[in-house]
């Protein structure tokens, strides 16, 4: 309006005294007059100090607003200006920019913009309230806009302008992500230090601890607060083991480390912890004392680790030492470095001589090319190398395996070998003595079966020259020549007797035996044989053990070995034989390894003869073999010693004298059982029957058909009735078809479709009673124990036998009574 507020208050009370004045000079004033003139003054007064206070005060308002929204729109920062009760008044440009507000909604609070944050518009409001109720900011606060930016709010009362809040919102997103990275990199900090593998710790100038790290007070057992409160001496952590000690505060140092070095601290518990500490001081400007900074390495692991490393070094050091096979270490260029007790042993050395040779300068010199190309393979492939069998050096006869492995290390020149040497010398030898009884088995089963083929040949020759002998007279120019035939026939049963004997296939009667007894008896009958020119020496052993053995078949065994020393010493020398009790123990390697531990009595027979060369002693026990001339040996002596001897369950081995001659060692098992009193029957001596004629029925089952026939006649000779069958198929049927008593069978033992048990064990099912002869080629033992029957009744005549022996054998079990 232009006029002034005070102007116009003026003016009415310019009125109001003008009126009075009139009124008091114009004419005397009644009662009413006055009351009226009173009221119109008051009216006017009041009017003007209406006007005066209202309408002033509000055109002095208008100003302040006015000045105070210039100020606010001008001001680069957010200003919003609400009412008391959170109305929008006003807002600046820079507000509606911060919070991206268009220009027809820029009327927006700041409740209205955080409308769907529960949380944050709680904040707004308290800072509101802070603001009318306390007349005071409440506070600042930091939000996160939809947008990702970060605004900082406050609020405040004005006094000019009592009615109105004013809001100041700043962006503070540079701010909070700097201050935000500044936190994540004191938490990593923290992080490391307090879980870093070694503790830190921080003291003050007064001693205290100022700062401690998880770990470290993990390792003391307390809490890292109550370390790091500063109200705690380190010095009373130390445990000193003398006054002179440090304990890191007492003494300090003008420059370097204070201390670095170990000592030992008190855990919370009371065990001790050994540290390595290294501190250093920290001093100020004026090089006074601020503190120190120390870092702390934990020993007890260590000591742990190194009593580890210490005790698996041990463990592997007795490994080393008592490996029963041979360990050598190598370095890479294959130079031994060490090498273990059983490798000495292999090379029969004591003390370490092999240590800075290369390793090949330990084998024969035709292996070493061959170890060298191991060595190289197992170095390229890091790997381990095919194993190469060599021979050592300085050791006789000594083979073994090398199994290398190569070691790596930091580098191709630090690399190491591990060679693990086993002995296989015992297991050559095994080879070769498998492969020699392999060979010498499979030569006796061919020799057994030519054996059994020659025995039905020689008993039809034997036989039918005793027929023909029964018609000739001594006188009888026939006589002779047929006595001739029989004789070379018996000579030939002799030789297939020992190829019996050879391959384990002849009947043995095997006898508890004393051997002095044996070698006493013999003696007078060796000196003849050998001759007065070699000398015979016997050494009995005392209380000599007693073996089970055929007699006949060991001192044919004692004349062979004889004889065969008479021919090598060529009419003088020595021959020498000595028995003694043996116990060998498992895993003694004084004897074969062939022989099982147990109790032997051990017979060697030595000659001081031409010896026998390496290539010939290991084939000493074939067959047929033998270094006489052509007509002088059969080369059947020693192996029919040696298939004596091993039917026997014993072993027999040969080698050469250090000085001359060669040494046969005969090992027997010793016998444990007690001795049996023999039966009535077997201590009467077997009655001899002159008179072999007889009466009675007999089954003769043979498939020879000459052996069958000379069988035949024989016994229809002495008076018998013969039936005969050819297979055992035909004998079931002459047995079913026969009405009369068969009072014996004789059958020989092999024979095609049903061999010979098989037939005895059908007919005892149906008379068990029948008296039973088996006639066999074969030894007697070859059959019966695979007999699932008993076989103690039945009797047994081995081919070839002659008219006698068969007539004999028939009428000694006919004529024995039933038991």
């Amino acid at each position: 309006m232009g006029v002034d507020a005070r102007q116009l208050a003026a003016a009415f009370f310019l009125v109001a005294a003008l009126i009075v004045i009139s009124a008091l000079l114009g004419r005397e004033l009644g009662l009413i007059n006055i009351i009226i003139l009173s009221a119109m003054v008051v009216a006017a007064m009041g009017l003007g100090l209406w006007y005066l206070i209202f309408h002033g005060l509000r055109q002095a308002a208008t100003g302040n607003l006015d000045l105070l929204s210039d100020v606010v729109s001008s001001s680069p920062e957010g200003r919003l200006l609400t009412t008391k009760d959170g109305r929008f008044v006003y807002a600046n440009d820079a507000y509606c920019n911060l919070l991206e507000l268009p220009a027809n909604d820029a009327g927006q609070t700041l409740s209205d913009y955080f409308a769907d944050d529960s949380e944050v518009r709680a904040e707004i409001d308290r800072l509101l309230k802070a603001a009318v109720y306390d007349g005071t900011t409440g506070g600042r606060i930091d939000i996160e806009t939809k947008t990702g930016r970060w605004l900082s709010i406050l609020a405040h009362a004005i006094d000019v302008m009592p009615d109105n809040i004013v809001w100041y919102v700043t962006e503070t997103t540079r701010q909070h992500r700097l201050e935000e990275e500044e936190r994540v990199a004191r938490e990593k900090l923290s992080e490391y230090f307090n879980n870093a593998p070694v503790g830190f710790y921080s003291l003050g100038g007064d001693g205290k601890i100022q700062f401690a790290n998880r770990i470290f007070a993990d390792w003391l057992g307390y809490q890292q607060k109550e370390l790091s409160d500063g109200n705690f001496a380190f010095s009373n952590l130390v445990v000193k083991s003398n006054e002179d000690q440090l304990d890191l505060m007492e003494i300090f140092s003008a420059d370097g480390p204070l201390y670095e070095g170990k000592i030992t601290l008190r855990r919370r518990d009371g065990t001790l912890l050994p540290v390595h500490v290294t501190q250093t001081v920290i001093r100020g400007e004026n090089s006074e004392l601020m503190g120190s900074r120390s870092v702390v390495r934990e020993l007890l692991q260590e000591q742990e680790w190194r009593e580890r490393v210490a005790n698996a070094e041990l463990h592997f050091r007795r490994f080393f030492e008592a490996a029963p096979i041979g360990i050598l270490l190598l370095d890479a260029n294959g130079v031994v470095i060490e090498s273990n007790p059983a490798f000495r042993a292999l090379t029969g050395t004591v003390i370490n001589k092999a240590v800075g040779s290369h390793v090949t300068e330990l084998v024969e010199e035709a292996d070493r090319a061959t170890l060298q190309e191991k060595l190289v393979e197992a170095v390229a492939s890091k790997a381990a190398a095919p194993s190469a069998e060599v021979k050592l050096v300085g050791a006789t006869e000594r083979a073994a395996n090398f199994y290398i492995n190569a070691l790596a290390g930091e580098d191709s020149n630090s690399g190491r070998l591990l060679v693990h040497v086993i002995d296989t010398s015992v297991q050559r030898s095994l080879e070769v003595q498998f492969a020699q009884s392999q060979k010498m088995q499979a030569v006796g089963q061919l020799a057994g079966g030519i054996a059994h083929d020659f025995n039905n040949l020689l008993t039809a020759m034997i036989g039918f020259c005793d027929l023909l002998l029964l018609r000739h007279q001594v006188g009888d120019p026939s006589y002779s020549d047929i006595n001739q035939i029989k004789q070379n026939a018996n000579r030939a049963a002799g030789l297939v007797r020992q190829l019996l004997a050879f391959s384990r296939q002849q009947t043995l009667r095997p006898e508890v035996t004393d051997l002095t007894d044996v070698l006493a008896e013999l003696s007078n009958l060796l000196r003849r044989l050998i001759g007065e020119a070699i000398q015979l020496k016997i050494s009995h052993a005392r209380d000599l053990w007693l073996v089970k053995v055929d007699r006949g078949q060991f001192e044919q065994v004692i004349m062979n070995l004889a004889v065969n020393a008479r021919d090598a010493m060529s009419g003088d020398g020595l021959l020498t034989f000595e028995t003694q009790n043996l116990t060998i123990a498992p895993g003694q390697r004084d004897f074969n390894d062939l022989i099982p531990p147990g109790d032997y009595i051990l017979v060697k027979v030595s000659d001081t003869g031409t010896g026998i060369p390496d290539h010939v002693i290991e084939k000493i026990f074939d067959p047929f073999f033998t270094t006489k001339k052509v007509g002088e040996g059969t080369g059947l002596g020693l192996s029919t010693v040696y298939g004596i001897i091993k039917q026997t369950g014993g072993f027999i081995f040969t080698e050469n004298n250090e000085d001359r001659g060669t040494t046969f060692s005969i090992f027997l098992p010793r016998y444990l059982e007690d001795l049996k009193k023999a039966d009535a029957s077997d201590m009467l001596e077997k009655p001899t029957h002159r008179d072999l004629t007889g009466k009675g029925t007999i089954l003769l089952v043979e498939d020879e058909d000459p052996v069958r026939l000379f069988a035949a006649r024989a016994l229809e000779n002495k008076g018998y009735t013969v039936l005969q069958a050819d297979c055992g198929e035909t004998a079931l049927e002459v047995v079913h078809d026969h009405e009369g008593t068969i009072d014996l069978l004789i059958t020989d033992v092999v024979m095609p479709v049903m061999d010979g048990p098989t037939l005895v064990k059908n007919i005892l099912s149906e008379t068990p009673d029948l008296k039973v002869i088996f006639i066999s080629g074969y030894a007697e033992d070859a059959f019966r124990k695979d007999l699932d029957f008993d076989v103690s009744k039945i009797d047994f005549l081995p081919k070839p036998f002659s008219l006698k022996e068969i007539a004999t054998k028939v009428k000694e079990v006919l004529v024995r009574e039933n038991d």
